[in-house]
């Protein structure tokens, strides 16, 4: 015979238990979710190395002036092509077409290219040249391949751990774009 003291103990028992068991199972799907971000967040830093590498290769290649030290001048006096928007880049009046292009158009191109390349492969993408000086004949210059991740990234702060460039207008800088620096000598 049972207890009457006892009825629906064990329905009381396994509620707690599913309580207890929901609790500890929180965490892990809050850490999993963040798991499966993080490659694409990789995958994005990764691909503007990438970017970086070959801008700063096509700068090399096109010696624009005969002056190693000025062969940056012509780069850094483009403007950003970041603005925070998913908008394709516009195509400058003239493009030359290979093999007839000569050393000052081929920075058209390169640039454009470049910054047609950073805005289809990065959200947002864009690209900003810098020389230390205000002639560029020291030949050292800083590049940012900029992007603005997804909303659902939010929680990794950029501001925090990022090398923005300052001054960077936009209209709306909230959130703030990934930034990734390299400082390089042509």
């Amino acid at each position: 015979m049972k207890n009457h003291s006892q009825i629906g103990t064990s329905l009381i028992e396994v509620l707690v238990t599913m309580l207890i068991l929901s609790l500890g199972v929180l965490p892990l799907v809050a850490m999993m979710t963040f798991s499966v971000q993080m490659p694409k967040l990789a995958g994005y830093r990764a691909t503007a190395v990438n970017l970086s590498t070959n801008y700063i290769e096509r700068m090399r290649a096109n010696p624009v002036d005969s002056d190693d030290a000025n062969r940056l001048l012509p780069y850094s006096e483009i403007d950003s092509s970041y603005d925070g928007t998913p908008d394709d880049i516009v195509s400058p009046s003239e493009l030359c077409d290979y093999p007839s292009c000569r050393s000052d158009t081929m920075v058209t191109r390169d640039v454009y290219e470049m910054q047609v390349a950073a805005r289809r492969e990065l959200p947002a993408g864009g690209i900003v040249v810098s020389c230390d000086d205000s002639n560029c004949s020291n030949g050292f210059g800083n590049l940012w391949i900029m992007w603005q991740e997804p909303d659902t990234f939010a929680a990794l702060n950029p501001s925090s751990s990022d090398n923005c460039p300052t001054g960077l207008a936009l209209a709306d800088n909230d959130p703030k774009p990934r930034c990734l620096y390299v400082r390089f000598k042509l």
